[in-house]
């Protein structure tokens, strides 16, 4: 995907993110157990991307592909859990602004630190003025959010 769908599609998952947050938080009241709630959550995950596997099974990795696979790829899903996790436990208590809002500001902090350090393998664009502005925007604009 690329082009004139590309920050739309994005836009969207972000929306998408924050519904989920608040489906995430009202199947947990109503399954009760949060671990069978984060469970049942992801079941249609699975298999949505299983059946897109199935659909379109190409192209598939090389064994020097395969070996290119450090230890810790694969806990990319885990890394998103803990975020539709901390979703499922605290929507209801501090609302899906700030909820959100601290996600998405701990996010671009912390890729702002990967960009400029160039770590996990990112490509290194250095933090100037504009980003460290734009970083400090998002902390403020946060407070505002969760704090008053």
């Amino acid at each position: 995907m690329g082009g004139k769908l590309l920050y739309p599609f994005i836009l969207v998952a972000g929306a998408l993110m924050a519904i989920g947050v608040v489906w995430n938080s009202q199947l947990r009241g109503a399954l009760v157990n949060p671990w069978l709630a984060a469970a049942v959550s992801f079941v249609p995950v699975v298999f949505a991307f299983a059946l897109m596997f199935l659909l379109k099974p190409s192209p598939l990795p090389t064994r020097e592909d395969l070996a290119g696979v450090r230890w810790w790829m694969p806990l990319a899903g885990i890394t998103g859990a803990v975020a539709v996790f901390a979703g499922l436990l605290f929507v209801d208590k501090v609302g899906a602004g700030a909820l959100n809002g601290l996600l998405i500001t701990a996010n671009l902090l912390t890729s702002v630190a990967l960009d400029h350090f160039g770590w996990l393998g990112m490509r290194q664009v250095k933090a100037g003025p504009p980003r460290l502005l734009g970083a400090a925007l998002m902390v403020g604009g946060i407070v505002l959010i969760s704090v008053f």
